[in-house]
């Protein structure tokens, strides 16, 4: 099993919970938009150590996911700016380039100081 990408969240936007009913949330960098902040969880800016693609798996704190399709821009705007769009449905077309779409499972409960992983194994 290799990491490719390790984060945790700093802090929760006011209205981050909106889009949970629609099996998303949203992670941004420290660049976030003023109108933008309060709709997502806040996390650092790190590099991802390697393509993410399609069978991999993301953890949130202990709980797995399997990715099942990935946008064309997520290596992109993960790596330098910390924002995607975490989708929870299932989907294996990428209909957002900025979307990391994920097994269709109940969004997992998050807090500040949870852990978001993506590893290959």
């Amino acid at each position: 099993m290799k990491t490719i990408y390790e984060n945790e969240v700093k802090s929760i936007g006011a209205m981050a919970n909106t889009f949970l009913e629609e099996k998303m949330l949203i992670l941004f960098g420290d660049g976030a938009p003023q109108d933008l902040k309060d709709f997502c969880y806040n996390i650092e800016v790190v590099n991802v150590e390697e393509d993410i693609q399609v069978g991999q798996t993301l953890y949130i704190n202990n709980e797995k996911f399997k990715i099942t399709s990935v946008g064309d821009v997520v290596q992109r705007n993960l790596s330098t700016l910390g924002h995607i769009t975490l989708r929870f449905d299932g989907s294996t077309i990428p209909e957002l380039p900025g979307t990391l779409y994920l097994e269709d499972k109940e969004v997992p409960a998050i807090e500040v100081g949870s852990g978001i992983k993506i590893v290959s194994e």
